[in-house]
């Protein structure tokens, strides 16, 4: 087969490749992952791990109920900022979005024996960008890892 030939731009004219349109794709792409970052880091910090650090009534009783305590009540407030923290760390992104996943998996069984369920689909629902964020930084783990083996 023969290609037909391929008439020359028009001088000023604009060219547009494959190429060219791909960066601005991934540039997007980028920006909005960092953007989910942000706010399931601005979530995990204000709305999630702050009330239980200052033992606001809402974590408190809730944690009383369950029969955790104070005890468990920081313990899993500290684990939320932490994972916020490291969220917009780029070398622990990846590793945060795994470990807040896992502490959701928690969350979703707690709903469920606990409270009947009332619940259970918050977490579910966190997990699907965290486990995102996890994936799509998952270049950073080989960062990570060096780093610890030199520690």
């Amino acid at each position: 087969m023969t290609s037909a030939p391929v008439a020359p731009a028009a001088p000023g004219a604009s060219v547009t490749s494959a190429a060219s349109v791909t960066p601005s794709r991934g540039r997007g792409a980028r920006i909005a992952l960092r953007t989910v970052q942000v706010l399931l880091a601005l979530f995990f910090a204000v709305a999630s791990a702050f009330p239980k650090l200052i033992a606001h009534s809402s974590a408190a009783d809730t944690f009383a109920e369950m029969g955790w305590g104070n005890a468990g009540m920081y313990t899993i407030g500290v684990l939320e900022l932490a994972g916020a923290i490291a969220l917009l760390i780029p070398v622990l992104q990846s590793a945060a979005g795994a470990a807040l996943s896992a502490l959701m998996v928690g969350a979703f069984v707690v709903q469920l024996t606990y409270f009947d369920g009332e619940q259970a689909a918050t977490p579910l629902i966190l997990m699907v960008p965290l486990l995102l964020v996890a994936w799509a930084r998952r270049g950073h783990n080989e960062e990570l890892f060096r780093l610890i083996r030199r520690a």
